[in-house]
């Protein structure tokens, strides 16, 4: 079990708020706990006492999965790292490499420009592939010179580069392009750009794309570092650097450690390390460890099965069948469009004596298998869900038939449900759910008889109060 060093903190300083399977909860660790899971936002907040118990049953499933050797899996190992490490590996980083790399970009950047500034350009476009044929570039030249005469008399370039740019990223934007600099676009247009004075345009030219009229709407230099560096920054985490620079320190920690260690085994260390020295990341960790554990155990020994126990399922629905009791008529069954009218009797002739789950496949088989004739939804239906089952199956005299285009002929085969399911698989989803509780706390409460639980009111009383 994952269980970090402490931070040195005295028993006086961090009680114990229970034992649980003789292994000790200090309070630090119910506080973690009970706060981020009782915080503002949470709608069923717990009183202490009332969380006490919840954790105590928490605690006792972990027990068993680690009794049931789950943590061995490698399945659950290579999860837990995965998550583990999502919080450590940036922590390894010393805190200088990442603004050096962010001056380093920068630097970069300001070496690129070559001593220009930065260009917002806005152009029409005209696309000529470098196949085209003498009259398809003719066309095109004509077609953008007769553009950039309108623009000489007096017509809106925006409105122009909506209409005419063949661009798709920029016409919508009136032809208006990102902040660019030297060697991010092609030679010609580069050129011509860094020739222009804001607001003015150029005559059209040609480069190795189509033809384009430019108009520059913007010019100044490279921000300083300053005021670039949160975007720096996000960029290079966004290309994963923060990644790439613990890869680095976690393989150099790797080749000078002596004996030679695996960056695994380097990992597992520093875990231990950084958690002894933080709580918050200690009980985080944890946090991982314990609740996937937690899954494992419950997805094995009750979820999974109670979902597969169709004699409990059904007895379990049997039981409680009043408390699954509905007060608007049900309709379990198909509604089905046909496209001829002739098909409405053949389909429910065609599925007389078939088993309602294979409805939909026979249908297909005898109706779908070339074309679509018949178009058909199954399942449970309330009153005021869908139209054609209202009328059809429920008799609504105040709904109105809803057939689907090109299907215009409803009909539903089934049955009507008017003061409850009639079988549990009519509510599966909420049966299950139900069943998986109830087992869950069976589970639970065998746990609770095969490990032993302390809970000290005296010191539970102090939690958040001290």
């Amino acid at each position: 079990m994952f269980l970090a060093a402490g931070i040195g903190a005295s028993a006086q300083d961090d009680p114990i708020v229970m034992h649980v399977n003789g292994q000790p909860v200090p309070r630090s660790e119910f506080e973690y706990n009970y706060n981020k899971n009782n915080s503002d936002g949470v709608l069923d907040k717990k009183s202490i006492e009332e969380y006490a118990e919840l954790f105590v049953n928490y605690k006792l499933k972990v027990f068993a999965a680690l009794d049931n050797h789950l943590d061995t899996l490698s399945s659950y190992q290579k999860e837990f790292r995965q998550y583990r490490d999502q919080q450590i590996r940036p922590l390894l980083i010393p805190q200088n490499a990442m603004e050096e790399e962010c001056q380093k970009y920068y630097a970069q950047m300001l070496a690129s420009l070559q001593g220009k500034e930065l260009l917002q350009p806005a152009h029409i476009f005209l696309r000529v592939p470098q196949s085209a044929t003498e009259e398809v570039q003719a066309a095109a030249k004509a077609r953008i010179d007769s553009v950039y005469q309108e623009i000489k008399n007096g017509g809106d370039f925006a409105e122009l580069a909506k209409k005419v740019s063949q661009d798709p990223g920029s016409a919508g934007r009136g032809g208006l392009l990102p902040w660019i600099g030297p060697n991010q676009t092609v030679k010609e247009f580069e050129d011509v750009a860094y020739q222009l004075e804001v607001g003015q345009c150029s005559e059209p030219f040609l480069s190795t794309v189509g033809y384009h009229i430019i108009k520059l709407m913007g010019k100044k230099p490279l921000e300083s570092y300053d005021e670039l560096k949160a975007n720096i920054r996000r960029y290079l985490e966004s290309q994963g650097l923060e990644n790439q620079l613990a890869t680095q320190v976690l393989d150099s920690m790797a080749q000078q450690s002596s004996p030679q260690k695996t960056v695994e085994e380097i990992l597992d260390e520093e875990t231990e390390r950084l958690c002894a020295q933080d709580n918050e990341l200690k009980y985080l960790v944890q946090e991982y460890h314990d609740g996937l554990l937690l899954f494992e155990e419950c997805s094995r020994n009750v979820w999974e099965p109670a979902s597969k126990d169709t004699t409990g399922l059904q007895s379990y629905f049997k039981a409680n069948k009043k408390k699954y009791a509905w007060e608007k008529p049900h309709f379990r069954g198909l509604v089905y469009y046909c496209k001829n009218q002739a098909d409405v009797k053949a389909v429910k002739k065609c599925l007389k004596g078939v088993p309602e789950d294979k409805w939909t496949a026979k249908i297909r088989e005898q109706f779908n298998k070339d074309s679509v004739m018949v178009r058909m939804e199954r399942r449970l239906f309330q009153k005021g869900e869908n139209a054609n089952v209202d009328v059809l199956a429920l008799k609504d005299k105040n709904a109105k038939l809803n057939p689907l285009k090109d299907f215009p002929y409803a009909a539903v085969v089934g049955k009507v449900l008017k003061k409850g399911p009639a079988e549990w698989t009519d509510i599966s989803n909420q049966v299950v759910t139900d069943y998986q509780r109830l087992r869950e706390d069976e589970y639970v409460a065998a746990l609770r008889k095969r490990y032993p639980v302390e809970i000290h009111k005296d010191v539970l009383k102090t939690v958040n109060n001290h």
